[in-house]
């Protein structure tokens, strides 16, 4: 049963999600704690993790949230039922592509969903920002700031802004996962 619900649910997200792996996270995690998958803590640490293996976040969390509860079946199907809608649409879009972008109404669609994405990511990011930085997973929950992801947050930012200042160059995300990573360690086993 499992199988076929990890399936059926990551079908939908794929089907239904806009924009990319980011803009799958927000009905992700609504399928996910509302199938009482994962807790809220540990949907951000699979964030995490996704984030900084390589591949498609969105591939990587359904492979997570699949191995999670239904082990490597479990993975296989949930990554197998994100992709399918994806890899269902490229073959048709690809087939008509030339055609089908010259219709005003496409065009139109592709308008409207642009903003739609745009505002699922930055939701996206203010929820994880909340949860991260002051440790409130639902409304109603006492806020507790967590000053150690504030300190990691600023090292972060002021290196980013830095280096974008003084070499015109941006941080690499590698480096910014390796530092964050680095600081984690040291902020987080050190009993300060």
């Amino acid at each position: 049963m499992i199988y076929l619900q990890l399936f059926l649910t990551f079908l939908k997200i794929g089907a239904v999600s806009f924009g990319g792996g980011y803009g799958m996270i927000p009905l992700m995690r609504e399928e996910v704690l509302a199938n009482g998958w994962l807790t809220e803590d540990a949907f951000m640490n699979f964030i995490a993790v996704s984030e900084s293996t390589p591949g498609p976040i969105a591939v990587n969390m359904a492979t997570f949230v699949g191995s999670s509860q239904g082990g490597i079946l479990g993975s296989f199907l949930a990554t197998l039922g994100v992709v399918l809608p994806a890899f269902i649409i490229i073959l048709i879009v690809s087939a008509v592509l030339k055609n089908i972008l010259k219709y005003a109404g496409v065009q139109a669609v592709l308008g409207g969903i642009r903003p739609a994405v745009v505002g699922l990511i930055l939701a996206t990011s203010i929820t994880m920002i909340i949860s991260t930085i002051f440790n409130v997973a639902t409304i109603g929950d006492k806020m507790v700031v967590d000053w150690k992801g504030i300190v990691i947050f600023g090292i972060l930012a002021t290196l980013y802004f830095t280096l974008l200042k003084v070499k015109n160059k941006k941080l690499s995300p590698i480096i910014i996962i390796l530092i964050s990573a680095a600081l984690g360690l040291l902020l987080y086993a050190l009993p300060i």
